[in-house]
């Protein structure tokens, strides 16, 4: 089954959907192709959303309108007024759970339901509530979700069972992370409700595919060792394939369909098409590695540099294949000042929050991720290991004060 196909699938089985895989693979384009504009609304996750911000952007997408009220919770939250106003034929009732008035308008051409509601955006029951009450039932897309911080993720896992529970709304999370079971390692409970779906698989057969389909949208014909070159050079990045197809295609002038056949990158240098792709970002990877390696503020033991510096040390393949993290305890103690003295915490805190350090710096799309389920760090951003492959280490490591 084509991912498509799995991905429309998974939305008829009651669940939620999980779309990841590394940066500029697809995952945005994959839920663009299946669903409608009309059928969604999209939320824009930000590294400064806690859970009452992430709930009260989904309301105002929904079509309400937020406004804080001198009332609080037992548990201390503020109260917010959530007034709904719609076109057409949303249902009519009072809320069961969430105090609040109701009026309705009338005019000539529609009808324009408004609903107040007082809510607590801290309660998931309450943003249930004012969604059932309109009537709500497109799906809801949280793009970017690795950039909430981990406790907005964790305190979402939460949420999200309730959703699956106690309403129909069904939530599509797209995030840049290699782990199949995120939200499952966040929260248990939340087995056989939640199905992944990878777009890292492009396997070789499908970014030929990729390519054949440019060649007949533009009615021209790739020279084919040129074609098989650039399949076998992309790294299993369908971007980096799609931005070379690009390249060729400008310098032979092809801008538009031909109006005759035309056959096109005949003799075509694929490696250095490809080095000079990535070279092209080499400033952002560069700054990446310095702003990475000077952490979140200077520290006694500088576990970021160090982190980075196992980045910087091992084989090529082990990189593309992921760090375990036990290899950056051996690598990191073999040559810290402190030695073996290093407590194992240390390294296991600064890996967990080596995304949160990314997004701190600016640093987007993300690089590097590491998977507490499986306890490796990924480098999910392909272009990255090209670029890395064609530098001189020892000067990276230089850059960052280590030997």
């Amino acid at each position: 089954m084509t991912i498509d196909k799995t991905f429309i699938a998974n939305l008829t089985r009651d669940k939620h959907v999980v779309i990841y895989g590394s940066s500029k693979q697809g995952k945005t384009t994959l839920r663009k192709h299946c669903l409608n504009d009309e059928d969604c609304i999209v939320i824009s996750c930000l590294n400064t959303m806690d859970i009452d911000n992430l709930n009260g952007t989904i309301l105002k997408t929904a079509g309400y309108q937020i406004e804080q009220t001198q009332t609080r919770t037992i548990g201390g939250h503020i109260k917010y007024g959530a007034e709904f106003r719609g076109e057409g034929k949303v249902p009519f009732f009072a809320s069961a759970g969430a105090s609040g008035a109701v009026e309705k308008e009338n005019s000539e051409n529609n009808t324009v339901e408004t609903k107040r509601l007082e809510i607590d955006l801290n309660d998931v029951n309450d943003i249930i509530i004012a969604l059932k009450d309109v009537n709500f039932q497109k799906f809801i897309v949280l793009e970017d979700f690795h950039y909430l911080p981990v406790q907005t993720q964790q305190d979402f896992a939460f949420a999200i069972k309730a959703y699956h529970e106690n309403s129909r709304l069904c939530f599509i999370i797209v995030g840049v992370w290699r782990e199949k079971n995120r939200l499952i390692y966040y929260n248990g409970d939340l087995t056989n409700r939640v199905a992944s779906i990878d777009v890292d698989a492009w396997s070789k057969e499908s970014l030929l595919e990729v390519l054949h389909a440019g060649e007949s949208l533009l009615n021209i014909e790739f020279d084919k060792e040129t074609a098989t070159s650039l399949v076998e050079q992309s790294s299993e990045a369908v971007s980096l394939l799609q931005e070379a197809c690009y390249r060729i295609c400008e310098r032979e002038g092809v801008t538009e369909t031909q109006s005759a056949h035309k056959g096109v990158a005949s003799g075509v240098d694929v490696p250095a098409l490809m080095k000079e792709i990535v070279n092209d970002q080499a400033g952002r990877y560069s700054a990446f590695i310095n702003n990475f390696a000077e952490g979140f503020q200077q520290t006694d033991y500088d576990m970021y540099r160090w982190i980075m510096y196992v980045v910087l040390t091992v084989e090529s393949d082990e990189l593309e294949g992921g760090i375990r993290r036990n290899v950056f305890s051996k690598l990191i103690k073999d040559k810290h000042p402190v030695g073996s003295k290093l407590n194992e915490g240390n390294i296991t805190q600064a890996l967990q929050s080596s995304a949160s350090l990314q997004v701190t710096k600016n640093i987007r799309p993300i690089i590097i991720d590491y998977d507490q389920t499986t306890r490796v760090m990924n480098v999910v951003d392909r272009s990255f290991l090209i670029w890395l492959a064609l530098q001189d280490r020892g000067v990276l490591m230089s850059e960052i004060g280590l030997e």
